[in-house]
């Protein structure tokens, strides 16, 4: 029986439909506390005194605290908790001396339940002397005011990589030379569960139920926070309603957790409201790059280069220099490109700090891609033709980028075909123009981009698992990852039934617990799948041994003659003659004396599996029509079309799961979303009612294509969890601006909301 390839029916879904999945905030402990935020209501401001003694006369308040109760000892270790490569600007668990974004922590209260501890924050008196906030990001470098006097300029770093003088030599003698400043806004990763974690402190260990992607990564941090060894710190994580990023580090807030456990009796238990989650969770998104591209006589790219800025507010996590990189290097795209070059810088400001949000380099297709279809125009010749002969194909394959990048096993040019022909491009067209003659604006937007999944460096170029297969001859695996909605309890149980050659239905998966796994680097990167396959074929590869070597004593045949299938061993001819696991194991655990002399007693292995690449490549192709009401300025969605090649896939259903999730919070960002400021500092998205996201009726339904080239790494399995963002997001602002192609606008701004299709009309060139 074979599983993997196959689209199985997801098997946490009977648990998380029914109601039966367990969250942070389902987590109730005896003597549990609660614990709420007093949070700063200015952008910058100095505290002059922090007043506590009402709050702490309330009945049923635990404690209040400062930062002087919490933050003692933190600045010492900074480095270390962060290692090299981490903020030189302390990130304090609560905020001390000045307040640097609206929302910032300023006090903790614990007390007996969530309502008492948010009335006792009504009740701490906080002064405040404002201060001048640095909001605009794009002046912020040249400005008087610092976000952090301490650092010395409100520039944090970036990378000087600019167009040499033979690079701009080419440029001066281009047939054509594109060039735009695209930006893209500010926005939020709004999972569905929001931030969320239980402390419990007793007998000198720590127990920690945690929303999270990485739970080993908490265990970790805490460790280095509190000074404990490993052993003494459990984190468990069981469902997580989606991190996209967000949740891959811990922050401010899970910091305060930890430290307050220590002088709590009794488990602390917070949970993030949505106000504060789109308030203080982080931002992202929100930058502009001023981009050109150089093409000869016939639209051939000779050379790209991209000046990049981001606005990383106040305190930014992951530390984004080295982060900005793949901007950069990534510009080029799927695309042969001879010279490339580009420079980056990240800013400070007095807003939430810079988090990661799936796909976090995007603006690197959406600049390029914009400028492709704005090339096109500007040549003369149609933007589907313009990457027909730019693309690189399978035949071309390997090839290294201008930026040292070196791609293999994608298809770019034939997944674009694949799309078009799934569209009927060349039908659209006709559909088009008779459209416009009716007074209708009908547009096609287009996107090839390439994606490194599975990273192959550092912490998360490792993974583990272990494979238990009980007395009764049901298995167990134990990952380290936790389901956070990318199906990777089916995709486990898959592989190891496949690994094994037993019923998915007899295979349990533990997962997101650090007392039970070995160390994994948890769900990012679009790294689970292809790493947990890794670690489940290096695991099953030891146990299968074990298993054929009993088999074969026990039936008196050699090894290389045992079949596993279906749960049991058979002798290759003779089929009939078969022993189930349960027979096996009762053997491996029972009558260790009548095992082989080489086999050791049990059913247990662990392994570990190590990436064999740098980068495991896919690629995609994205294609949005839509209509664009030109009175109203709404944008009807009509068709999305995707055609990947993310290798061989475990199973197409969580495949197509990804991409749509990803292509639906790239039409998001493109329509809806946007995390705004005012110009005082103060935010104006803190709720749904302003904070805009999709709902199934705004999405078309989207459509998939398929080319399954292998990767390098087992069963050829690559990433897939980023890239439909990466695609969604340049087809649709595409998409529109080709609908108003009529009106000469050009769109290099986002959010397209009705109101700025509007003002683009309203100010289009005749």
């Amino acid at each position: 029986m074979r599983y993997s390839g196959g689209r199985v029916h997801r098997v946490e879904d009977s648990r998380l439909l029914t109601g039966r999945g367990l969250y942070v905030d389902d987590v109730a402990l005896p003597g549990m506390v609660h614990a709420c935020f007093v949070r700063s209501p200015y952008p910058r401001a100095r505290i002059i005194r922090v007043g506590t003694a009402d709050a702490v006369a309330l009945p049923g308040v635990i404690a209040v605290f400062t930062a002087d109760e919490l933050n003692p000892g933190v600045h010492e270790q900074w480095h270390t908790l962060f290692g090299p490569g981490g903020p030189e600007t302390p990130r304090p668990p609560l905020a001390e001396a000045e307040v640097r974004f609206v929302g910032d922590p300023v006090a903790l209260v614990v007390a007996e339940s969530r309502y008492i501890a948010e009335d006792a924050c009504e009740l701490v008196e906080v002064d405040y002397e404002p201060l001048t906030p640095v909001i605009d990001y794009t002046t912020a470098e040249a400005a008087d005011d610092l976000v952090h006097a301490a650092h010395g300029s409100n520039l944090i770093g970036g990378i000087d990589l600019p167009p040499s003088e033979s690079m701009e030599e080419l440029f001066d003698g281009a047939t054509h030379v594109v060039a735009e400043t695209v930006y893209q806004q500010a926005q939020a990763a709004v999972p569905m569960e929001t931030r969320g974690i239980v402390v419990h402190h007793s007998q000198g260990e720590i127990t920690i139920w945690a929303a999270t992607q990485a739970p080993h990564e908490v265990r970790a941090f805490c460790a280095r926070l509190l000074g404990m060894a490993e052993h003494r710190i459990r984190v468990l994580m069981k469902d997580t309603g989606g991190g996209f990023g967000q949740k891959v580090m811990v922050q401010r807030e899970e910091m305060c957790l930890m430290l307050a456990a220590l002088q709590v009796d009794g488990p602390v238990k917070w949970i993030e409201d949505r106000r504060e989650n789109l308030m203080a969770a982080g931002q992202a998104r929100h930058e502009h790059g001023s981009v050109r591209i150089a093409l000869d006589e016939d639209g051939i790219i000779q050379a790209a280069h991209i000046d990049y800025v981001e606005d990383d507010g106040a305190y930014p996590t992951p530390w984004p220099v080295l982060v900005t990189s793949s901007v950069g290097t990534l510009f080029p795209g799927p695309y042969r490109v001879e010279r490339s070059s580009y420079t980056t810088k990240c800013i400070y400001t007095n807003t939430p700090g810079r988090s990661a949000y799936r796909g976090p380099w995007v603006f690197e297709s959406l600049a390029r891609e914009v400028l492709l279809d704005k090339a096109a125009r500007q040549i003369g010749i149609d933007p589907v033709e313009l990457r027909r002969r730019n693309l690189l194909r399978a035949s071309d394959m390997p090839y290294t980028n201008a930026n040292g990048l070196p791609f293999d096993y994608i298809t770019p040019l034939e997944n674009f075909e694949q799309a078009l022909d799934i569209l009927g491009y060349d039908m659209f067209r006709r559909q088009q123009a008779r459209a416009r003659l009716a007074g209708r604006y009908l547009g096609v937007g287009v996107c090839n981009y390439v994606e490194p999944t599975t990273p192959g460096g550092g912490m998360s170029s490792t993974e583990g698992a272990t494979i238990r297969i009980e007395p009764s001859g049901k298995v167990n695996v134990y990952v380290a990852g936790g389901s956070s909605g990318n199906s990777i309890e089916t995709t486990v149980a898959q592989l190891t039934a496949d690994a094994l050659g037993v019923d998915i239905a007899d295979v349990a998966v533990m997962q997101g617990d650090t007392a039970l796994s070995g160390f994994g680097a948890g769900t990012q990167g679009s790294r689970s799948g292809s790493m947990t396959a890794g670690a489940v074929s290096e695991t099953a590869r030891v146990l299968k041994e074990r298993i054929v070597a009993i088999a074969a004593h026990r039936m008196e045949a050699a090894p290389e003659d045992i079949d596993l299938s279906a749960g049991r061993a058979t002798v290759r001819g003779t089929p009939a003659v078969a022993i189930p696991f349960s027979e096996i194991a009762s053997l491996a655990y029972f009558q260790p004396d009548a095992l082989p002399p080489e086999v050791p007693p049990g059913l247990e292995a662990t392994g570990r599996y190590k990436a064999v690449t740098r980068f495991n490549w896919a690629n995609a192709a994205h294609i949005c029509t839509c209509e664009v009401d030109i009175t109203t300025g709404r944008v009807t969605l009509l068709r999305h079309i995707v055609s990947e090649n993310c290798g061989a896939m475990i199973n197409p259903n969580v495949v197509e799961g990804q991409i749509a999730g990803g292509t639906v919070q790239g039409i998001a960002g493109v329509l809806y979303e946007h995390l705004a400021y005012d110009e005082a500092g103060n935010p104006v998205a803190t709720t749904f009612m302003d904070y805009l996201v999709p709902t199934a009726g705004e999405v078309p339904v989207i459509e998939y294509g398929h080319l399954d080239t292998p990767g390098p790494g087992p069963g050829g399995y690559k990433g897939v969890g980023e890239g439909g963002v990466l695609g969604s997001v340049p087809a649709v602002a595409n998409a529109v601006a080709d609908a108003l192609s009529p009106f000469h606008v050009s769109i290099n701004r986002l959010p397209l909301t009705p109101a700025a299709i509007i003002d683009l009309l309203e100010h289009a060139r005749p």
